[in-house]
């Protein structure tokens, strides 16, 4: 089938522009993708329909690119978005003898024979179904499938009723810059031309859920992610003397044993469950060795989400560490009292209490201590760290909660739950609006278009984190207020378009490849479902969505 050849070819050629996320290179990505946008006969009559959105703030100046196919027929003003990201994740992991393969996929396949590689990645790569490559199947070949689906509509814009916008973005890897730029110029795009925003379709990758599994999945939605975060202040001792202070690092294992991989804290959201919660990061904020214990300490997690707004989770996580926290003393007390007995001394009650805020507690526990102060010097720091180059984002929002807890002139123990970049929304498509059913509708209709023997699943959540997060925001004004009030630097370091992502307010679904191993060194895509079955049914939606 041409379109399945075209759709391959392309995105093998695309793979072999080595677009890293976090590096100019992603520059090349989207001008082999502008270029490929240019052959298109309809962008040479309406070069004012394809163009570049630069990512706001980039130091490194990429961009997206966006193409707007307009239909004649019947003046609609409907219209499907498609987004597709251009970069990838890097290629260490591929070593020595054959990073330098890592984006050609043919090559690769070679050089793959040369190592020791898994069992069932073996199989695939002996059975040529497979295309081995970094970004193949993350997600070049869906940015194909998308550019040349665009180009099938453009040839027949008599017959097509309504309109298609297309968004190769960069950035997705790291921290969306693409997409987020994109939002507030589909708004402008919204605004000015009165575009009736049916929904948002996303080609990003689609894996096995599971050890043999055999299906294919439409993704009716996406997960959300939040990054709850914890700034443990303990009591500092000597190491000789260790009952006399509250090591937070113990504060902190209690709270990674009671939340980490734990069902407990799962989302669920008709009979689909996130992955429970995991950290990324734990450690005491200790900067010289001496034999004092340390006295704060910090820790993040990655909260998948389908239905739990910020709030909803702030006081389930801030419930949690307070569970954790009390173990710790109960714990001590316990251990204190063996120690007391054996060393024939008399024992006693440790002092300790467990105490859990939030961000927006202890800062209006502040705000009415110390006054205009505290403001005064946040927007200080926050200036200094702007400044600084290379600070991160999450490093950013705990120098802002160590700053605020310093002035508190309660230096007994504690833990200050907040939120840390980045946030992700999940969008829930229920079927409780119209455009919801209409999506849902679409997407079983080209189900139901299609001829194939593979085993197509729909379900309610992409599980994993995409830009497709950002074409709604929650409204419920409680899980925003909370969200902003507890992310330190939100607004100023981090940013997020809540207002236009309200506005865009879009249903959403990922019509994938599927593959294999996304961001290992045997990443692949299998051919057969992914450029003759995939495409049928990205364009058949896109069309019953426009009807």
């Amino acid at each position: 089938m041409k379109r399945a050849k075209d759709i391959e070819d392309f995105a093998i050629e695309l793979t072999k522009v080595r677009s890293i996320v976090g590096t100019k290179e992603e520059l090349k990505a989207t001008k082999k993708v502008m270029d490929q946008c240019k052959k298109m006969e309809y962008f040479k009559k309406h070069p004012e329909d394809l163009f570049y959105v630069d990512a706001i703030d980039d130091p490194l100046e990429r961009n997206s690119v966006v193409a707007l196919v307009r239909g004649k027929k019947g003046n609609s003003k409907k219209t499907v978005v498609l987004i597709g990201h251009t970069d990838t994740v890097g290629v260490s992991e591929y070593g020595h003898h054959i990073e330098a393969y890592a984006t050609n996929p043919h090559k690769l396949a070679q050089k793959l024979s040369e190592v020791t590689i898994p069992e069932d990645a073996k199989i695939d790569l002996e059975s040529g179904e497979y295309l081995f490559a970094r970004g193949i199947f993350d997600m070049k070949t869906g940015v194909s499938t998308l550019v040349h689906i665009l180009e099938e509509l453009s040839e027949d814009v008599e017959n097509l009723q309504g309109n298609v916008i297309f968004a190769g973005v960069c950035d997705e890897e790291g921290g969306s810059a693409g997409m987020l730029s994109l939002v507030p110029r589909l708004v402008d795009m919204m605004e000015e031309e009165g575009f009736d925003y049916r929904a948002l379709i996303d080609t990003d990758y689609s894996a096995p859920r599971f050890e043999g599994d055999k299906s294919r999945y439409i993704y009716v939605g996406t997960v959300g992610k939040i990054m709850p975060s914890f700034f443990i202040v303990g009591s500092e001792s000597h190491a000789g003397d260790p009952y006399q202070g509250l090591d937070p690092n113990q504060i902190s294992s209690a709270i990674v044993e009671e939340m980490n991989l734990s069902m407990d804290y799962a989302d669920q959201a008709e009979g689909e469950v996130t992955v429970p919660p995991v950290t990324l990061r734990q450690r005491d904020l200790k900067r010289e060795y001496s034999v004092q214990t340390a006295k704060t300490a910090y820790l993040y997690f990655n909260f998948s989400t389908h239905s739990a707004s910020p709030d909803q989770i702030m006081e389930k996580v801030k419930k949690g560490t307070k569970k954790a926290f009390k173990k710790v003393i109960d714990s001590l007390n316990s251990e204190f009292k063996v120690y007391s007995e054996r060393s024939g001394f008399a024992y006693y009650k440790l002092p300790w209490k467990e105490r859990v805020l939030s961000y927006s507690e202890l800062y209006r526990l502040v705000k009415a201590q110390s006054g205009e102060e505290v403001d005064q010097r946040l927007k200080a720091l926050e200036e200094k760290l702007l400044k600084e180059e290379g600070v991160d984002d999450r490093e950013y929002s705990l120098r802002m909660v160590e700053l605020v807890h310093s002035m508190w002139k309660d230096k007994n123990p504690l833990v200050v739950v907040f939120y840390s970049p980045p946030y992700y929304p999940h969008i829930y498509v229920k079927g409780e609006n119209k455009k919801e059913k209409e999506l849902l509708q679409a997407v079983a209709a080209a189900q139901k278009n299609l001829r194939s023997d593979y085993d197509i699943k729909m379900r309610k959540f992409y599980p994993y984190i995409s830009d497709l997060s950002y074409g709604a925001a929650p409204r419920e004004k409680k899980a925003l207020e909370s969200l902003k009030e507890n992310m330190p630097g939100f607004g100023t370091k981090y940013k997020l378009p809540l207002e236009e992502m309200q506005k865009l307010d879009l249903p959403v679904v990922n019509i994938g490849p599927f593959g294999k191993d996304a961001h290992k060194f045997t990443e692949r895509v299998q051919r057969d479902y992914s450029y003759n079955v995939a495409p049928g049914l990205v364009k058949d939606t896109i069309l019953n969505l426009l009807k």
